[in-house]
């Protein structure tokens, strides 16, 4: 029998590593782009999420992906899944 991986309903997001001056969390920021509903342009829209990294491996200016975890601290309800580009 082949194996099934269970599906998570917890989201994933993309982003770019803003801040790792605290000792086991990065700063991620995010950029989305919605579609106005009345006048149909285009908005980019951007947030900041604190992140959970266990091995503070990441360096600012990173490109990383993270996923919803439970609230670690006050703050801090996304965790660090991989760094998918290192910065230069």
């Amino acid at each position: 029998m082949a194996e099934t991986q269970k599906k998570s309903n917890k989201r994933v997001l993309v982003g770019k590593v803003v801040s790792n001056a605290n000792e086991k969390t990065i700063v991620v920021t995010v950029d989305t782009v919605v579609k106005h509903p009345l006048y149909k342009k285009y908005i980019s829209r951007r947030k900041k999420f604190m992140a959970h990294d266990p091995a503070n491996e990441c360096m600012v200016g990173d490109k990383v992906q993270i996923i919803e975890s439970r609230p670690l601290s006050r703050r801090k309800r996304w965790q660090l899944v991989k760094v998918l580009e290192k910065a230069v």
